[in-house]
């Protein structure tokens, strides 16, 4: 495994959730290998890959920040941010900081992720997920 504290602390997402609020359907993480997660996504109409993990280009070192990429069956290529301080998750669309951005809180049991996603233009949704398996 891994020595990438950031990275694993991730591993408490691995496995299905349910998701209610703006949208709804089911969200499974599983780790691909040591160093990425996969989530699928089944969320409505919306189908769909994200690999979650450093970037690492050719001979380069891994990024400071932990990245994404999603792949959606309408041909949507979205890039992500992902951060988790404490019992925090902070998913920035894009770049750290973007002003799109989830975030959300694990409940103390961390079967429960509230939270919300927030738009520049002052749009977003609440977004509930609670763990469908252990």
């Amino acid at each position: 495994m891994t020595d990438d504290k950031a990275l694993r602390a991730l591993d408490r997402l691995v496995g299905t959730w349910r998701i209610s609020g703006g949208h709804g359907g089911t969200v499974t993480y599983r780790w691909l290998n040591d160093f990425f997660l996969q989530q699928d996504v089944h969320l409505g109409d919306a189908n769909g890959i994200e690999i979650i993990g450093r970037e690492r280009t050719l001979m380069a070192e891994p990024s400071a920040d932990i990245k994404s990429r999603y792949y959606g069956d309408d041909g949507s290529t979205l890039d992500y941010t992902y951060e988790l301080d404490g019992d925090m998750l902070t998913i920035w669309a894009g770049e750290r900081g973007s002003p799109a951005y989830y975030q959300g809180v694990f409940s103390p049991d961390g079967r429960r992720l509230t939270g919300a996603w927030v738009y520049p233009d002052g749009g977003g949704y609440d977004s509930v997920a609670e763990r469908v398996d252990p």
